[in-house]
């Protein structure tokens, strides 16, 4: 683990950052940069006043990336990107942090993201600052600090945004950029949904399962793929057609309905799918964990 600030010239900024019209002049790091041509790089943006399905969709997508080499891009905010980072960490996927201050110790904003800025080195991934080590937050370096997580990222992921926030600015330099725009649909009802439905209205791309991320990056069929992930484990027929069936948090009467089972089979199956660990039920939706 390299947890010493290296500065890095022009030269040496991964290959996308070089592509954009305003690169920073010098790039701050600690951690190991992931490789940049193995890897697909995804930026996952959303509010920091987040609901429990932005919360519970972000796991799930990038809990279905799992395996693959993606690593993910986010700003180490509170909120959505936080979640982005620990969901990364948990599945056993590289990220960065983008945040919008410097990386020393006693510069990295928000204090309550400190512990979560090492996990992320000592996993693996790394921070990266156009700013000074020691440059403290300003409501100013955010804006700023969002080209580069766009800049470095092969496509954005949107989950939760009010029309003003913050978060649309990243999406719109990614489009900017020539970079994919994704968005997760959300209620009409919603005010944080309505960023991501501004987007939707001008040709982003809905994001509705982890396979529709895996096609977009040109990894085959995301959905024949996640079906593979319960082969090993030791599950009864029925439980691995729910877990199979469920690339995306799904309504009981939905997941009966395209499982092709009997009601009192998914019933069962659910029962002892949850007490393993590998089902939760919240809001009405039933998710794989």
């Amino acid at each position: 683990m390299n947890n010493d600030i290296q500065k890095l010239t022009t030269a040496q900024f991964p290959p996308l950052l070089k592509e954009i019209s305003d690169p920073p002049k010098v790039l701050y790091m600690r951690g190991e940069y992931p490789d940049a041509v193995s890897n697909k790089f995804l930026c996952v943006i959303g509010s920091r006043k987040y609901s429990n399905y932005g919360k519970e969709v972000t796991k799930a997508l990038i809990r279905g990336l799992r395996g693959y080499p993606i690593v993910i891009v986010s700003g180490l905010a509170i909120g959505i990107d936080a979640i982005a980072h620990e969901s990364a960490i948990d599945n056993g996927l590289t990220t960065v942090a983008v945040p919008g201050s410097g990386i020393s110790d006693s510069a990295i904003y928000p204090k309550v993201n400190y512990n979560l800025a090492q996990r992320i080195i000592k996993s693996g991934g790394s921070l990266v600052s156009e700013f000074e080590p020691e440059f403290k937050a300003t409501p100013w370096s955010f804006p700023q600090r969002n080209r580069i997580m766009a800049g470095i990222s092969h496509a954005v992921l949107v989950i939760e945004a009010s029309e003003k926030s913050g978060t649309l600015i990243t999406a719109r330099l990614a489009s900017e950029y020539n970079r994919d725009v994704f968005v997760v649909p959300g209620s009409i009802f919603q005010e944080s949904s309505k960023g991501p439905h501004l987007f939707l209205k001008i040709g982003a791309t809905p994001i509705t399962s982890s396979s529709d991320i895996l096609n977009a990056f040109g990894f085959g069929d995301g959905d024949k793929e996640t079906g593979k992930l319960f082969d090993d484990i030791e599950l009864t027929d029925d439980e691995r057609k729910i877990l199979n069936t469920l690339d995306e948090p799904l309504e009981k009467e939905t997941l009966i309905e395209r499982s092709g089972l009997p009601v009192h089979r998914v019933s069962i199956a659910l029962s002892s799918l949850e007490m393993k660990g590998f089902v939760r039920e919240s809001l009405g939706e039933i998710f794989r964990l």
